[in-house]
């Protein structure tokens, strides 16, 4: 795998990311490096680790699934991306009020987020592509995004 397809994963997966930084930095106002560094350091972790999680999900499946795995890979990857498509068009009503930084909010919008990174992460097991560098790649990648998303905020 090249290094522009996880790089792209990463700024796809980072968009929810994204929109909570954006969320988080209109309501928060003090120790802006510190809180930019808390989010994108959490978020980026997770969306990573996910990413492994489901990888190694996918290779266990392998021998059960592999007549069925290239369809299995599609399927999830089209949940994903309509999933992004659908928060694209009509958005999250839902988007969290924070008033502070604290560390049990931000662990679970971090988990929450980082679902579809699950999802992504099996495709890549069940496909049998390794997924180690892509993982860094789109922890790196979200952490990026989501230093500019708190400061945008």
């Amino acid at each position: 795998m090249d290094l522009l397809t996880p790089a792209l994963i990463g700024i796809g997966l980072s968009m929810d990311c994204f929109a909570v930084s954006l969320a988080i930095g209109a309501t928060t106002k003090t120790r802006l490096f510190h809180a930019a560094m808390i989010i994108a350091l959490c978020f980026g972790a997770f969306q990573a680790g996910m990413t492994v999680i489901g990888w190694v999900a996918g290779i266990s499946l392998i021998g059960l699934i592999s007549t069925y795995d290239h369809w299995i890979a599609f399927i999830l990857l089209a949940i994903v991306g309509g999933k992004m498509i659908q928060e694209g068009i009509w958005g999250d009503e839902d988007e969290p009020q924070i008033d502070s930084i604290r560390f049990v909010p931000v662990i679970v919008l971090s988990l929450a987020t980082s679902i579809d990174a699950l999802a992504v992460g099996i495709s890549f097991g069940v496909l049998q592509t390794a997924a180690l560098v892509p993982a860094l790649i789109i922890g790196i990648v979200l952490f990026c995004h989501l230093l500019c998303g708190r400061y945008a905020g």
